[in-house]
Parts: structure tokens; C-alpha cells; sequence
């Protein structure tokens, strides 16, 4: 196994830890900075999850680097990805940080997504990940740190900045979402 799949595999092994610290019910303590006051749970939690969050370019890029591309990468990179995201969503609920419909819409899109793409390779086409698909993804993860440490001190306009990143995270699966399937609806044949 090369190197780029073992930075993947580690994202895939990261997303228990992430979830442990998002969803303990002890309290490591807490500690505040300024007039925000955080459990050392979930900074913990936003630290381990915006490192998984970092290997995603980064087994990518040493792959494509290295020429060490392979159909296991291929496939895990994405399923890393996914679990990521998704597991984070799920427990955000959980917490209750997060309204339901909104996790429901982002990994529904995902599946979406995912359904095309497998189609698509079924007739021997291949739909890279999209600018706009790169962009939702970090949208997703500073959403999502935002919500895990719930007290982020930027406020535009009296409005929660996770109350923002949670709508712009909306915003950006649904468009590119839907901009996955008009670019490639030639991959999707109506009997």
C-alpha cells in the first residue's frame, strides 16, 4: 500500500475519534479565551477533524505527485470523504447543533452525486471532482468546525457566523449538486 493510501486510510480511521470527542458525554473541562468559553471536547474534536480534513489534498496531491494513482485510492479517497463529512453532520444533530434537514440534504446530495459518478462509469466515463466541487467541500468543513465549537466569535450583521456557514453549506451542495448533473446529463439515458 503506497503512501497516499495510507494518509486515507488514517482520514478513514480519524472519523471515530472525531465522532468519540464530538459525542462523550464527560467533559474534559473547559476553558475560556476572551468571553468564549469551549469544552476541551470539542476543541479536540475541530483539531482532529480539520487534520483529517487536511489529508484529503494532501494524499491526493502526493499521489498525482509521486504517479502512484491507484483504483484503491480512487475509490477510498472519495468513501474517506463521505464517512467524514458525514459522520460530523450525524453527530452535530445529535449535539443538537444542527437541523436534521440540513444533514438529510448534504448526504442525500452525496449519494446523488455518488449514483451519477457510477453510472457515468458504467458507460465508460469518468466525472472529476469539479472547482465548485473542491469549493463545497471546504464550505462543508469550515461549516462544520463552526458549528462544532458553537462559540465563534465572528458575528457579521448580529447573525451566528455557524448560522451563516450552516446556509452557505446549504447553498454551495445544492448548487454544485446540481451543477454535478447539468454538466453531465448526457451520463443519464431515459427509457
Amino acid at each position: 500500500m503506497n503512501l497516499a493510501n495510507r494518509i486515507t486510510l488514517a482520514r478513514i480511521f480519524l472519523v471515530p475519534v472525531v465522532m468519540f470527542f464530538m459525542l462523550v458525554q464527560y467533559k474534559f473541562g473547559t476553558f475560556t479565551v476572551g468571553n468564549i468559553s469551549m469544552t476541551y471536547n470539542e476543541v479536540i474534536a475541530a483539531l482532529v477533524f480539520i487534520l483529517a480534513a487536511s489529508t484529503d489534498g494532501l494524499d491526493g496531491y502526493i499521489a498525482r505527485k509521486k504517479k502512484i494513482v491507484t483504483n484503491l485510492g480512487k475509490f477510498l479517497d472519495p468513501l474517506a470523504d463521505k464517512l467524514l463529512i458525514s459522520a460530523a453532520l450525524i453527530s452535530l444533530v445529535e449535539m443538537h447543533r444542527l437541523e436534521a434537514w440540513i444533514a438529510i440534504v448534504i448526504i442525500s446530495r452525496e449519494f446523488a452525486v455518488t449514483g451519477l459518478r457510477l453510472v457515468a462509469a458504467a458507460e465508460g466515463q469518468v466525472i472529476a471532482a469539479s472547482a465548485l466541487g473542491k469549493l463545497k467541500t471546504w464550505v462543508q468543513i469550515v461549516a462544520i468546525v463552526a458549528l462544532m465549537i458553537r462559540n465563534f466569535p465572528f458575528e457579521p450583521f448580529h447573525i451566528p457566523f455557524d448560522v451563516i456557514a450552516s446556509w452557505a453549506m446549504v447553498i454551495i451542495t445544492l448548487y454544485s449538486g446540481y451543477d454535478y448533473f447539468a454538466k453531465n446529463r448526457n451520463v443519464i439515458h431515459y427509457s
